[in-house]
């Protein structure tokens, strides 16, 4: 998994100033936003094109990445859609 940190300074040990406030939101480039959601590149730039899919951040000229939040909850919607696409469909069977 590649994530990229944006601070300039060395990055913080593990846990360290993190509160349930201020949750940490890692950027994830597209290796590891293809291993999160199981789409490839292609269809990860069409989805987004067509706004079905969060936009990746620019992170330098020539880099983008996806804030992990965004994957998150994204995959999170296209889980409770499943549900009620499935809930749906049994019920219609019944």
């Amino acid at each position: 998994m590649h994530l990229v940190h944006t601070s300039t300074g060395p990055a913080p040990a593990p846990g360290a100033g993190v509160t349930a406030a201020a949750p940490v939101d890692a950027l994830w480039r597209l290796p590891a936003t293809e291993a999160a959601t199981g789409l490839k590149k292609s269809t990860i730039y069409a989805m987004v094109k067509r706004g079905e899919f969060p936009a990746p951040v620019q992170v330098s000229a020539r880099c983008v990445a996806w804030r992990s939040s965004a994957v998150a909850a994204w995959l999170a919607s296209r889980q409770t859609k499943a549900v009620g696409t499935s809930s749906a469909s049994n019920q219609g069977a019944a």
